[in-house]
């Protein structure tokens, strides 16, 4: 199809119309972009433009965009509400895990992924007919050196890689002459795509200013997507910015467990599973929201609502992640808990092997700490994210396994 004269609106309703044909009537295989299980703002915007994209490059096939959540889930990306209204969307536009056909067959189908290189979960059983991947986090050597391409590399958003690796055609979407439509409706359909990818490059990049985190390629694909925003009169990055942080932000209208599962990965090795929920608030507010809640005790409170979710998860090892910013100064804490033996082994591994590796002080005078099974730190190597946090982890799980 020729995605360059259409709007992110009809693209998205192609793919969904293509996804709900019966079998028969289904052009095979059906090729899926799709990004990780944490469905944070990169990897839903990855999908979304690295499908829009792909479809445009020949061989031209349709590409279909896959938000890796249930439907229901779409409700808790706040911060998805101020992206899309600039493509004129809203979350019933997008593709969730929950229109994946049931009779969906693996040979039937191939597999785009961005924003990670292994697939988890119910899409496992996919992980055979992967052919493409572009992602930021540590190569996990899944993804065949075969992959067209296969792009796995550090950079601060993963979105910036897709728009690099994809240039060219990025331009020839803007300047070729492929239909007789007009340059104004060309350029609406451009701007749309180009503010949808802008958003996560300046969410995970603090607006272009966090210096430790940019790579060449941010600034490259950036610079590029604002050269098309030339276009869009009146194109505010920072307000754009202030209004995804403010969105991103605004925990509370949601529960506990909400919050736990907003931003969350999961792992396993050698029989011991690891899960790590992000949250763009500190410890404070977690008790605040814990406190809110019950008359127990915000601490009680809170990490019942932690040992229910790891119970939940069937989790050895159960992490929170933070960043903040109190006082307009960066901030992050993390809480490691092994709910289980072997997850205790992994955490008091986790914590001989890393504490001075990520500057980690206790918390709070550690109020949250329980003695060789759950620590509570403030993390004052503020460069490392989950990116950085969860291979130490798994590496402690890996030596955990082994010792049992």
């Amino acid at each position: 199809m020729t995605t360059s004269t259409i709007s992110l609106k009809t693209f998205l309703a192609a793919a969904k119309d293509a996804l709900a044909a019966p079998r028969a009537q289904r052009s095979l295989p059906l090729t899926f972009v799709v990004g990780n299980e944490s469905a944070d703002l990169d990897s839903l915007c990855s999908a979304v433009v690295l499908a829009y994209i792909r479809s445009h490059i020949a061989p031209r096939r349709l590409h279909i965009p896959l938000s890796n959540l249930p439907r229901e889930d779409l409700a808790m990306r706040i911060e998805l509400g101020p992206v899309l209204a600039k493509a004129d969307l809203d979350d019933s536009d997008l593709i969730t895990l929950s229109e994946l056909p049931q009779d969906l067959d693996p040979k039937d189908t191939e597999w785009v992924l961005v924003d990670h290189n292994v697939l988890t979960g119910d899409l496992r059983r996919y992980e055979s007919r992967v052919i493409s991947c572009i992602d930021h986090h540590v190569d996990e050597g899944v993804i065949s050196m075969q992959a067209a391409p296969r792009v796995i590399e550090t950079c601060g958003s993963c979105m910036s890689l897709v728009v690099d690796t994809y240039a060219d055609a990025w331009r020839s979407l803007a300047h070729g002459n492929e239909s007789p439509v007009t340059t104004n409706s060309i350029s609406k359909d451009l701007n749309q795509l180009a503010q949808v990818a802008l958003a996560p490059i300046l969410i995970d990049t603090i607006n272009m200013t966090a210096s430790a985190k940019i790579r060449p390629k941010d600034s490259r694909a950036a610079k590029l997507l604002e050269t098309e925003l030339m276009h869009s009169a009146g194109f505010d990055q920072t307000a754009y910015f202030d209004d995804i942080t403010a969105a991103k932000e605004d925990l509370s209208q949601l529960s506990l467990r909400d919050i736990l599962r907003k931003d969350y990965k999961e792992w396993e090795h050698g029989g011991i599973k690891l899960g790590i929920s992000c949250a763009v608030q500190d410890f404070d507010f977690f008790l605040g929201k814990a406190s809110s809640t019950s008359a127990e005790g915000g601490e009680d409170v809170m990490l019942q609502a932690l040992r229910a979710w790891a119970q939940e998860q069937k989790l050895d090892v159960v992490s929170i992640m933070t960043t903040s910013n109190p006082g307009g100064q960066f901030q992050r804490h993390l809480l490691v808990w092994g709910v289980t033996g072997a997850g205790k082994k992994a955490v008091k591994k986790f914590r001989e092997d890393t504490t001075e590796k990520l500057k980690l002080e206790p918390w709070n005078g550690g109020n949250l700490d329980e003695p060789e099974s759950r620590h509570a730190w403030r993390q004052l190597a503020l460069d490392s994210s989950r990116k950085q946090v969860a291979p130490l982890l798994r590496d402690a799980m890996k030596w955990a396994s082994a010792n049992l």
